[in-house]
């Protein structure tokens, strides 16, 4: 598996909510309002609001996230001038600006993101989507994913917590082995998917912005007894211009705003399998 190219991010220094946890082939999970397992299983356990299912990135993120998923049943001008202010805290539109993506990568990761709202804004999607990335469930990739997006001072305050907090144990309760591999014959998805963002606030060499996603998270696979669902949160992310580039200093998550469930029937593992690996995630520049 993979991460980055274009595709999925976990990690966080300081977060005070939930997290998640994918990759280039990122991976995923979608919600049963039926109740029945669609992949094979018994009937599914009722819904998970107080179960939350996590972006794995930080310490305390992280953690939670192991006991919700567990518990739960199972381009840019990066010397550009600084914006002195964000105006206003609303959304920021959908429309393209123009300004062509960022075109730097720090190995498969995003970099060089504009020293401005649309760059912050940009940063704060694509290190949402890197740190959701089923990446985040193999040592050496989590390691580089949060070298590469954090600031030196946070990246060496997590990584060892991290270490610990993935454990052999943590990592079988969710179907892995003790490397962070799923069953043969079975897929590990874990992919975020940025939905809006918008610029809370922006000056000088500091910048917070908000990322509204929808996460996948889950086995896919025939004896899966936690089929692929999805998940809703609000990703808060404290920037700081470090390096010529925005990297995270702090994070932390909440839940939702989630929309109302579809009627659209829930696909067969190997349906969720293959669009996974057939549809790859974005760079995400405005």
């Amino acid at each position: 598996m993979s991460f980055g190219d274009e595709h999925g991010y976990g990690g966080d220094s300081g977060r005070k909510d939930d997290g998640f946890g994918g990759s280039g082939q990122t991976r995923t999970r979608l919600p049963d309002a039926r109740g029945t397992d669609p992949y094979g299983g018994g009937p599914r356990r009722p819904g998970r609001s107080s179960r939350s299912l996590v972006t794995v990135v930080g310490v305390v993120v992280l953690l939670i996230a192991a006991i919700a998923f567990v518990n739960r049943g199972g381009g840019g001008d990066t010397a550009g001038d600084t914006t002195k202010g964000a105006s206003g805290a609303g959304a920021d539109p959908t429309a393209a600006t123009g300004v062509k993506p960022v075109t730097g990568k720090n190995g498969t990761i995003p970099s060089g993101f504009a020293r401005n709202e649309q760059g912050a804004a940009s940063a704060a999607a694509n290190y949402a989507v890197v740190l959701g990335s089923d990446g985040m469930f193999h040592q050496d990739s989590r390691h580089t994913v949060v070298d590469s997006v954090y600031t030196p001072e946070a990246a060496a305050r997590l990584k060892g917590p991290q270490d610990q907090a993935y454990s052999p144990e943590f990592l079988r309760k969710l179907g892995l082995d003790a490397d962070g591999n799923p069953p043969q014959g079975s897929d590990f998805i874990s992919r975020t998917i940025p939905v809006g963002t918008k610029v809370e606030s922006l000056a000088g060499d500091t910048a917070k912005v908000s990322v509204w996603y929808t996460g996948l998270l889950g086995m896919s696979g025939p004896d899966s007894t936690d089929p692929v669902s999805t998940t809703w949160k609000t990703w808060t992310f404290e920037l700081s211009w470090t390096g010529d580039d925005w990297k995270i200093a702090t994070d932390a998550q909440k839940n939702g705003p989630a929309p109302v469930p579809g009627d659209v029937a829930a696909s067969t593992a190997d349906e969720i399998s293959k669009a996974v690996e057939q549809y790859g995630g974005f760079t995400y520049a405005r």
